[in-house]
Parts: C-alpha cells; sequence; structure tokens
C-alpha cells in the first residue's frame, strides 16, 4: 500500500499572513503587548521574556541569513494507509491542517544559510498535527539528509513535535528506524548533523532521529521527553522530580550539550558550524 502521494504541492511562503489585530495577551503575565514588538523580540514576551510558539516560517527567519531560503521539500503530503478515523477522517484533519498553516506537513526543509555558511536545515511546525512525525515527514528529513551529503554541507534539525503520528500507526514508527540510517551515512560521510530540540520535544522524534546530532541544542524552555509525566508516573508509581523533562533535567542527565537563549540561537549556531567548517 502506497504511504504518500502525489498531490498540489504547497509552495512555501515566507511572508507572514496579515493579521488585523495589533495587540495580543500574554498568557503568562497577563500584559497586553504589541504584536510587533512581540515579532522583533524573537516572539518573546517583552514584560515577562515568556516564549511564544514560533511557527516553522518565523523560526527559518530568526535562525538564517536574511534572503538565504530556498525550499528543497519535496511535493507529497500525506495518504490515508489504515483508512483510519477518529472524531473525523484523517484526510480530513490533512486539509485542515494544511489550510490553517499554509504549509504541506509538518516540516518545511530548506536550503539556507547561516552566518555565510551553506547548509540544509529541516524544522518542524507543531501546528500542524502536533508536529507529528509520519510518513511523510520521516521522507522528508531523509531527503535533507540526502541533500546535506550530496552537497558536502551540514544539516540542522529543528524539532517541535509530539512524537509519531498515530493514524498512521507502524507506518509512523518505522520513520524512526528510517530516518537513523540515512543519519548514519550522513556519520559515514564525516558530515556534522545538529540537532536542536524546543517546546516541546517528545515521543517517536526524540526516542530517534532528535537525539542522534553530533551536537544537540535545546532551545531555553524546551520540553525534552517520551512519554508523558502522568503516564510514566502511572506506570512506575512513583513521584518524578518537579524539573523532570526540562531543559535543566536534560543538561544535567547528558541528554542534551548545550541549553541556549532563543535569541541567542543564530549566533550559537554560527560558532558550531563555524568550528565544524574549521575542522574540514
Amino acid at each position: 500500500m502506497a504511504i504518500f502521494k502525489d498531490r498540489h504541492y504547497f509552495r512555501v511562503n515566507l511572508e507572514k499572513k496579515t493579521d488585523e489585530s495589533l495587540w495580543m495577551k500574554c498568557k503568562s503575565c497577563g500584559e497586553l503587548v504589541f504584536k510587533r514588538r512581540v515579532r522583533e523580540n524573537n516572539n518573546i514576551c517583552p514584560h515577562c521574556g515568556e516564549y511564544f510558539f514560533l511557527t516553522a516560517q518565523e523560526r527559518i527567519e530568526s535562525l538564517i541569513d536574511k534572503g538565504s531560503f530556498t525550499d528543497i521539500s519535496k511535493p507529497i503530503v500525506a495518504s490515508d494507509p489504515l483508512s483510519f478515523q477518529d472524531t473525523k477522517p484523517y484526510p480530513q484533519r490533512i486539509e485542515e491542517a494544511q489550510e490553517k498553516t499554509a504549509l504541506a506537513s509538518a516540516i518545511i526543509i530548506g536550503s539556507v544559510t547561516i552566518v555565510g555558511i551553506p547548509v540544509v536545515m529541516g524544522v518542524m511546525d507543531f501546528r500542524f498535527i502536533g508536529g507529528s512525525m509520519g510518513a511523510v515527514m520521516g521522507e522528508q528529513i531523509c531527503h535533507g539528509m540526502e541533500e546535506a551529503i550530496r552537497c558536502r554541507q551540514s544539516f540542522i534539525l529543528v524539532s517541535s513535535s509530539g512524537g509519531a503520528r498515530i493514524q498512521e500507526g507502524l507506518f509512523a514508527l518505522l520513520q524512526m528506524a528510517k530516518t537513523a540510517a540515512v543519519r548514519g551515512r550522513l556519520a559515514e560521510e564525516h558530515l556534522p548533523f545538529i540537532s536542536i530540540m524546543t517546546y516541546p520535544t517528545t515521543g517517536g522524534v526524540q526516542a530517534s532521529i532528535a537525539s542522534l546530532g553530533d551536537i544537540i541544542i535545546a532551545e531555553k524552555g524546551a520540553m525534552i521527553g517520551f512519554a508523558g509525566r502522568r503516564v510514566i508516573q502511572n506506570t512506575i508509581a512513583e513521584e518524578l522530580p518537579s524539573n523532570y523533562q526540562t531543559d535543566a533535567f536534560a543538561l544535567e542527565h547528558g541528554l542534551i550539550d548545550r541549553v541556549v537563549n532563543r535569541e541567542d540561537l543564530r549566533e550559537e549556531l554560527g560558532k558550531v558550524l563555524g568550528f565544524f567548517v574549521g575542522a574540514q
């Protein structure tokens, strides 16, 4: 059975849609803030420092050299291999997510430069069915790594995901092994893989490709883990530490290499990429 199919190709538009409202309320401090000021502040509340979610387009813009983005995503979208239906059919969920995000799937693959260094980058968008990894995302990540191999460039993956996509069952779980295998080819070619974990990076994504970076960076405030806190506590019948699945907990236990503030991520990437380029 085919796992994905060719359909109308959604070209990624990095220009933000017009938003009629000029103000937004911070859910953390309750202050009304000017949206333009929030965007200019890397989508961080200027009053309390709370992070707002970034779309994939906003994340790309915050990290790359201006005007350097070229969309190299494959023109594929998810099919419905299991004829899955919960409260609504799976194809309907896909179409609604596409309309909401103007994306074909939960990830964008692009050819970009960061501080003048060419790289291939994959960026997930949590708005698209929780950034879940199905067959299409797995194929896109592999495509990105293969392009990095072909161009002899580093590969960067920015994760924001609830894990494997349940509507695709085993097909989604197989992407864990598939992406890990292609990541192995990247290592054989001695090409760097930088993984950036954001809020949230969980489930099958955290348990596979997101944890396989040569350098693993967590954005400050990232949630990093596999199963949910309540599920784990009910399973082991023990209370978990208060900071469990936080960036600090992951750093303390060696799951990541560095925690970086959002406004410093681009500079940090520049340093890491410069180190690898200088070492080649």
